[in-house]
């Protein structure tokens, strides 16, 4: 796979995330027994929110021009940053691009950080345990959070770790400038 790039997502991208975003939640749909819309949609007010409040912000991954996947942080403007969605393609998982792009965009926001996933998806439960443990050492704490407003879920994993200024020592990301 040729290198990949991480950038600020900006309006002129929301069309290209919204479609990643189906795939995304599809994935999730699984786990959660959603099913889509009337439609043929699921919910996205996450997606219209990391490109209109001011302390969110989308990224875009892409591996040459192909869009790969996308990361919404939020609290920017708060104490602690929360990785509020992440996703990278089938095509592309296993080969370092997720673990690339979530130290890139963790890298460009330092302080505490909060990142949720479910115990029942044992891909992201390895994952995101490898990408802690990546940035934080074993200086990153895990507990279980009941899922706001939907009591029929199993309570939601979090795992918390802080950085500090500067990029982390994982190979970078090109963040196509």
């Amino acid at each position: 796979m040729p290198d990949i790039s991480l950038r600020l997502a900006d309006l002129a991208d929301k069309p290209t995330t919204g479609r990643l975003w189906l795939m995304f939640r599809h994935d999730l749909s699984e786990l959660e027994g959603d099913l889509p819309d009337p439609d043929g949609s699921f919910p996205d007010a996450w997606l219209h929110l990391a490109f209109s409040e001011p302390d969110r912000a989308p990224y875009l991954l892409t591996s040459g021009d192909r869009p790969v996947g996308f990361a919404f942080v939020r609290g920017l403007l708060g104490p602690t940053r929360v990785m509020n969605s992440f996703f990278v393609v089938r095509g592309a998982r296993r080969a370092d691009t997720g673990m690339r792009a979530a130290q890139g965009v963790v890298a460009r926001h330092p302080g505490p950080w909060e990142i949720a996933f479910q115990d029942a998806n044992a891909g992201a439960v390895r994952f995101w345990r490898r990408v802690s443990t990546e940035i934080a050492g074993d200086a990153w704490t895990e507990e279980r959070r009941p899922v706001p407003n939907r009591p029929d879920l199993a309570p939601d994993v979090w795992i918390s770790f802080s950085t500090t200024a500067g990029p982390c020592d994982a190979r970078p990301v090109d963040d196509g400038t």
